[in-house]
């Protein structure tokens, strides 16, 4: 995902979530870094990572209220991940990941069938 990108849909996101007006220019300072052409081919893995370096940077870190609502978007971020992870798994039809006691059992009645 292109840094750029991904920085306007955080700042949607948080004017969604009726952040407070310096956690948008926080996002917007950060975004006019980003769009600097010698760093404009920055990628990052998803939103999750900017969220979290977002987070990490000494402005919010000096801001409590900046803080919270980047940590807010970051719970509901992981949420989504963990709720889309989930789907993908029933989707497929794959089951979790079976106990010992499942393939010793499974390994018993092969040997009783055979």
């Amino acid at each position: 995902m292109n840094v750029t990108e991904g920085l306007k849909i955080i700042r949607e996101r948080l004017i969604e979530n009726r952040a407070i007006e310096p956690t948008i220019e926080h996002v917007d300072s950060i975004l006019k870094r980003a769009a600097v052409p010698s760093v404009g081919g920055a990628s990052a893995q998803s939103l999750l990572q900017l969220t979290r370096m977002l987070m990490r940077h000494p402005t919010a870190s000096s801001n409590a209220r900046i803080y919270n609502d980047l940590a807010l978007l970051e719970e509901q971020l992981e949420t989504n991940a963990v709720a889309s992870a989930k789907r993908i798994e029933d989707e497929m039809g794959r089951p979790g990941q079976k106990s010992h006691k499942y393939y010793k059992e499974l390994k018993e009645k092969q040997k009783e069938g055979a």
